[in-house]
């Protein structure tokens, strides 16, 4: 896996390419990366031709808001099956709903579309609970996409924990429920 690079100080601005900041940070912790290019994915379905590609667990991500205002970042790997109603009951949360996307933005500084378990880097420390599937560190390697849904990004699956944890979210890892079939 190649180590990812610092970035330059004369490079583009950081809001042409979201990630850039990400890149640094991880850089800055010494964490290891390999990031992939690839075209735009929006759904679990649409990255499947990606996951057959890379090695490592897969994510999917859901920003929730339950019924007390409470966050929630909930990174679960891309074959588990999360049901809303028993995952309140699991995380020990109140009614659980997706959260809107202008608070989506103003949280975790990501559209709709590019929920990642790297946008705890954007979060306040303490504004938002973070839920790791058990099913995801099964795997010894993540892949999440690095603030945009156009590329995806491989990172050790204690790395994942240790940047979580250097962003301030000190992350839950729960059973979220099974595989799908």
């Amino acid at each position: 896996m190649a180590e990812t690079s610092p970035v330059p100080a004369s490079a583009a601005p950081e809001t042409a390419d979201p990630s850039r900041p990400l890149m640094q940070r991880l850089a800055d912790l010494g964490i290891a990366t390999r990031t992939v290019e690839h075209a735009a994915v929006f759904t679990v379905a649409e990255s499947s031709e990606l996951e057959r590609q890379l090695p490592g667990g897969h994510t999917k991500n859901l920003f929730l808001k339950d019924d007390k205002g409470a966050l929630w970042l909930v990174v679960a790997e891309s074959a588990t099956r999360v049901d809303l109603k028993a995952l309140s009951r699991r995380i020990g949360s109140g009614r659980l709903s997706f959260g809107k996307p202008d608070l989506l933005r103003e949280v975790l500084g990501v559209p709709p579309g590019s929920v990642t378990a790297f946008a705890v880097m954007n979060a306040t420390a303490g504004r938002i609970r973070v839920v790791v599937d058990h099913n995801l560190m099964a795997h010894d390697t993540v892949n999440c996409h690095p603030l945009r849904n156009t590329a995806t990004t491989n990172i050790g699956r204690d790395d994942l924990i240790r940047f979580m944890r250097a962003c301030g979210h000190e992350p839950t890892v729960a059973d979220l429920g099974p595989p799908t079939a």
